[in-house]
């Protein structure tokens, strides 16, 4: 699968660029909106990543004129604006999806896989898993219809674990996929988000929806 990438800070690209390497992907990188907007006309990628503010043409722009073009590839918007009007101006240009600066890297890789699956294999920005519901674009959840209000890392830890229902995920493999950080034996820090997690969640007389797995890691139940 091949990603273009216009982005114009080089270490956000980088940081994007390599990862997506590393998860098997052909990444380009440009870092202007002119050639980025040459580049998405191509039909050469299967996804973008576009950045909002940027040299030369406006990501809105860009993505604009791939939208004349009856283009219909993938357009997952970066940026820092974080407001619902802007996203919904995002969404309303023709993006299919929108990530806000900063964002945990598995998030992102897990919204890139969403878009690139086939048809008919769900919806790429709401998630559910058991009782639990979850759109990634309003950052909203709910548990048996109640609104629960979750911190951003809450959000990004209680996305991961929807990403992999009913597996057994190590607190390594969590540090890593929603801090971004190698394995550090002495940080407790897994343990105290998902405590957070799981009194944010709780229901009276429901099961609770996170196991944890001793001496391993922790677990989505599906059915919860």
């Amino acid at each position: 699968m091949r990603i273009l990438v216009v982005e114009d800070e080089r270490a956000i690209a980088d940081f994007i660029s390599r990862g997506l390497e590393s998860e098997g992907y052909a990444v380009t990188w440009v870092a202007d909106g002119i050639e980025g907007d040459a580049l998405a006309r191509t039909g050469r990628f299967d996804l973008i990543l576009l950045d909002i503010m940027l040299p030369g043409m406006d990501g809105l722009d860009v993505l604009a004129s791939l939208r004349r073009g009856d283009s219909s590839t993938p357009v997952i918007l970066l940026t820092a604006k974080g407001e619902v009007s802007d996203r919904v101006t995002g969404l309303d240009a023709g993006a299919t999806d929108y990530i806000v600066k900063p964002f945990a890297f598995a998030e992102l890789v897990a919204r890139i896989r969403a878009h690139l699956r086939q048809p008919g294999q769900g919806s790429a920005t709401e998630l559910r898993v058991g009782s639990i519901d979850m759109n990634l674009l309003k950052r909203s959840v709910s548990r048996h219809g109640r609104e629960i209000n979750l911190s951003a890392r809450e959000f990004e830890l209680l996305a991961y674990l929807m990403r992999h229902p009913g597996q057994v995920l190590s607190k390594a493999q969590l540090l890593n996929g929603v801090w971004g950080y190698d394995h550090d034996p002495e940080t407790n820090i897994v343990g105290v988000y998902v405590a957070y997690l799981r009194r944010k969640l709780a229901i009276e007389g429901e099961p609770e929806p996170i196991e944890t797995m001793r001496s391993v890691g922790y677990r989505l139940k599906e059915e919860s």
